[in-house]
């Protein structure tokens, strides 16, 4: 495939078998990042490859209406010596976590596990440990947690009985449950409760193509989450588990199954674990044998973790800008990363490329990185820039998955079964307060029967707990399985 021209007029060709060898796409803004990534999802999808693509702009829903040749875009082809483009519209599904411009895309709590969804909150060491219990409590006892009053629930179940928990779990503290709480009502604050419903998302739903064979473009509407960098992170990731833990081994295929753009892709990495970067390095790592690649798209690929930018095959690097020491230390250090080129000083050239020109590095046929080269990035063939409102919900109600997606349901989940034991807990005891009162025996309180121990026999909410206790690990074995990020698999 064909994105860019050599200065002497040369097409600089990319192999896309090599693409699952993942990529990088990197420079300052304004130097043309976006219509690079937008001109190779198109060429990706006429080589009827599916793409998934984030939009934090707003301005990639031009895929949908063919491109047109104006002045300034005349100007600049003559310039460079490129031919006009052939100008089409591609297949496109818009996706949208808070369901406001795109189809509805969900996960359930339980699909998410507790590391993605510590990072999404936010928690500390010790949160992050409790959650982990949470999870297994619900998992030990098949207590789906798919929504939001479903985690609350079992959050509040376990607090009111953390005595009893504590003694199988370790110690699960009344103020780190406290503390997840109200960051869960801070989330749900944000609109992020709206993700967590079902239908959750059918990750093979990506990897579709249009009647003429072309891959399906999935472009998802991040502009509202990017400003929840936590948010935009752990749904990137959820999405890249989904993947590994979806797909079937393939090795190296003619053609990769999927290309998966995210930009901002250093977010993917601020702040995180060192438990949650092992888990990113393996599946960056691993990945590719699903027949995925995965294009990281960042201002400076000094953002990106040197174990992750060493398995990047693709380098498209556009200008970067250094006005301190430390900053033209970065570009020594991103110059260093290309293998060389005797013709030019690739240091140098990296201050001086213009809007629309790179640095570029492939893989050849045998998978070693070609030395780095100056290209001129080709036009798309779409429209640069967005589509009107109309246009967009035209599209997104037109497509078959759409009906899939639209409307939520709630299944039996914890919430449903915990609130029927409760009831059952307090008709028992109802019952037992009858029989007391008709015996004149004396009783502590309910909540004394509980906490301090003082009654002779168990209380019915003490019975409950004792055999959810009691039964953990008799089942669960057989039915429960998590994934590499903790998220859990459906088998």
């Amino acid at each position: 495939m064909n994105f860019a021209i050599r200065p002497d007029g040369t097409p600089l060709v990319f192999d896309a078998s090599m693409a699952n060898r993942h990529g990088l796409v990197a420079g300052a803004t304004g130097t043309g990042k976006t219509v690079t990534i937008k001109l190779l999802a198109e060429e990706f999808a006429k080589q009827g490859i599916p793409v998934f693509i984030t939009d934090l702009k707003g301005d990639l829903t031009g895929f949908v209406q063919a491109g047109s040749l104006d002045d300034k875009l005349a100007e600049r082809l003559e310039a460079i010596g490129a031919p006009t483009p052939e100008f089409q519209a591609f297949s496109a599904n818009f996706w949208d976590v808070l369901k406001q411009n795109g189809i509805p895309l969900r996960a359930t709590i339980s699909e998410m596990g507790p590391l993605l969804l510590s990072r999404l909150l936010g928690l500390n060491d010790t949160q992050t440990g409790v959650m982990y219990a949470i999870f297994k409590i619900a998992d030990d006892q098949e207590l789906l947690l798919l929504d939001y009053k479903d985690l609350q629930a079992i959050l509040a179940f376990v607090s009111e009985n953390n005595k009893e928990f504590s003694a199988a779990y370790g110690n699960l503290q009344r103020q780190s449950i406290g503390a997840i709480q109200r960051k869960l009502l801070v989330l749900e604050q944000q609109g992020a409760h709206e993700f967590f419903q079902e239908p959750a998302l059918d990750i093979r739903d990506f990897l579709q193509r249009d009647v003429n064979g072309q891959g399906i473009i999935n472009v998802l509407d991040a502009r509202e989450i990017y400003h929840s960098p936590d948010l935009y992170s752990a749904f990137i990731l959820y999405l890249l588990s989904e993947l590994y833990e979806a797909l079937p081994e393939v090795g190296d295929q003619p053609l990769p199954k999927l290309i998966f753009f995210f930009e901002e892709a250093h977010l993917l990495f601020q702040n995180a674990s060192k438990v949650l970067l092992e888990r990113i390095e393996q599946v960056v790592k691993l990945i590719r044998s699903k027949g995925v690649g995965l294009f990281f798209c960042t201002q400076n690929p000094r953002d990106i973790p040197d174990n992750v930018l060493a398995q990047l095959g693709a380098k498209i690097q556009h200008a970067l800008r250094a006005y301190t020491p430390a900053e033209q230390r970065a570009v020594k250090a991103v110059a260093d990363s290309f293998r060389g080129n005797p013709d030019f000083d690739v240091a140098e050239e990296l201050l001086q490329l213009q809007i629309g020109e790179a640095l570029v590095s492939t893989l050849d046929e045998k998978g070693i990185p070609t030395p780095v080269e100056k290209v001129f990035i080709l036009a798309p063939a779409s429209q640069i820039g967005p589509v009107d409102q109309i246009t967009v919900q035209n599209h997104v109600r037109a497509s078959h998955l759409f009906n899939k997606y639209e409307r939520t349901f709630d299944s039996e989940s914890a919430y449903e079964i915990l609130a029927r034991k409760v009831e059952e807990v307090e008709a028992a005891r109802q019952r037992e307060l009858e029989a007391a009162e008709a015996a004149k025996a004396k009783e502590d309180s309910f909540l004394g029967n509980i906490f301090k121990g003082r009654s002779k026999s168990d209380s019915p909410l003490e019975r409950m707990v004792k055999n959810t206790m009691g039964s953990i690990g008799t089942q669960i074995g057989r039915s429960i399985y998590r994934g590499i990020f903790g998220n859990l698999l459906k088998r």
